[in-house]
């Protein structure tokens, strides 16, 4: 009998999330009766605001949202992320060049899909979002590196970017706020860049999910409209996710050049076709609606932000750049390394993590999952008492 034929070999080269898998294991221990305390997941522990869904409610009486809808989205959906586009990135776009996807992680998808060729380079500044890596791959690309560390704030520079770049190189990955650093790009930083990939004719592919989570009078500037010229090669990934505690509602949304958005519409057609439309009408009403709530939650990660960097620096041998978006803290911990805490000698951020649920039931991203080893992502997108005790247990693990 002749052997079954083998499974896709591309898909095998794929890594699980390491966020949610360390997420999943986190809340496993947690059902079992221990009391871990997680840093790991990348959402707000804030409820959707009722307006938003008191909207998807309404919507559920309209029969008309049983039906099939556009695939690239509704109509007035589109025109909303027009103007939001207009508003928060500065760039005048037609809702022709707009796509509803489910979830940015979708939209990141169909972005590399439309513009990455086999064998292309695309160059991702570290550290990364797990995802981006993997999505490069799976449209035929490949990821070329570029690290900034914690002295440089986790931003990279032109002079870096330049000495990647080789006659393959075609796409640039740039985000501001970042995930998982919440480093965020100045106006000139990003002007820089933008100037930079439009003289080298390379597309930017830029995710703006965290754009509206900025402090300290910090402001994400976005790419196009630092350097206006370079829109006719950029995408825009987005969605209502982290500013609005919409996680779990799957809507998100790519801007682009008209040829390129062409493309991604075709894809999406096949793909998965329209997005659920009571959440489309939800995230209608989050766009549209008063910010009142928005700015609250804002406001309380603010609060988180600057309770786990001042305790975070308390420990000796960590350093800790202070983020100015997103909701993540991502300390340089490269002084824990090589040391025996507990009884174990961790070498690895994948070794200290380990050691650091075991020992102190808090659970931690690890650098590798980003990047190169030496670091670790907390999210502080969660209750203040719980984000206290877990970096207590860590002063207490590392001797603060």
């Amino acid at each position: 009998m002749t052997s079954r034929a083998p499974l896709s070999r591309k898909l095998s080269a794929i890594a699980e999330s390491a966020t949610l898998k360390v997420d999943a294991k986190a809340k496993a221990l947690q059902a079992a009766g221990r009391p871990v305390i997680s840093y790991a997941a990348g959402e707000p522990d804030f409820a959707t605001p009722s307006f938003i869904v008191d909207a998807a409610a309404e919507a559920l009486s309209d029969p008309a949202n049983y039906r099939y809808t556009p695939a690239a989205g509704l109509p007035v959906l589109r025109e909303a992320i027009a103007a939001k586009t207009l508003r928060d990135s500065g760039w005048d776009v037609e809702a022709s060049q707009i796509i509803v996807t489910n979830g940015g992680k979708q939209a990141v998808y169909q972005a590399f899909q439309a513009v990455v060729n086999p064998g292309d380079e695309v160059l991702l500044p570290a550290p990364y979002w797990t995802t981006y890596p993997e999505a490069i791959r799976l449209a035929d690309g490949v990821p070329v590196e570029v690290f900034a560390g914690a002295d440089q704030e986790y931003k990279v520079t032109v002079e870096q970017l330049e000495a990647a770049r080789t006659e393959r190189t075609t796409v640039l990955v740039f985000v501001s706020p970042s995930n998982p650093t919440g480093a965020v790009y100045s106006a000139d930083e990003t002007r820089a860049i933008g100037e930079w990939a439009l003289e080298h004719g390379i597309w930017v592919i830029s995710d703006e999910i965290y754009q509206n989570l900025v402090y300290d009078g910090a402001r994400a500037t976005s790419i196009v409209e630092a350097v206006p010229d370079v829109a006719g090669q950029t995408i825009l990934v987005n969605g209502v996710a982290k500013t609005y505690a919409m996680t779990g509602w799957r809507v998100g949304w790519m801007v682009g050049p008209a040829d390129a958005i062409k493309l991604a519409a075709n894809l999406q057609s096949h793909l998965s076709s329209n997005v659920n439309n009571i959440a489309q009408r939800a995230a209608l009403a989050a766009l549209t609606g008063p910010q009142v709530e928005a700015e609250k939650m804002r406001s309380a990660f603010n609060r988180r932000r600057r309770v786990i960097v001042t305790e975070l620096a308390k420990i000796p041998g960590v350093t800790v750049p202070n983020p100015l978006g997103a909701f993540y803290v991502y300390p340089d911990v490269q002084g824990l390394l090589g040391r025996e805490w507990a009884g174990v000698t961790p070498t690895t951020t994948l070794e200290l993590a380990d050691l650091i649920l075991e020992k102190a039931e808090v659970a931690v991203v690890p650098g590798e999952a980003f990047g190169p080893s030496g670091y670790l992502r907390l999210s502080y997108a969660l209750g203040d008492d719980a984000l206290l005790e877990g970096v207590q247990r860590l002063q207490r693990l590392f001797g603060a």
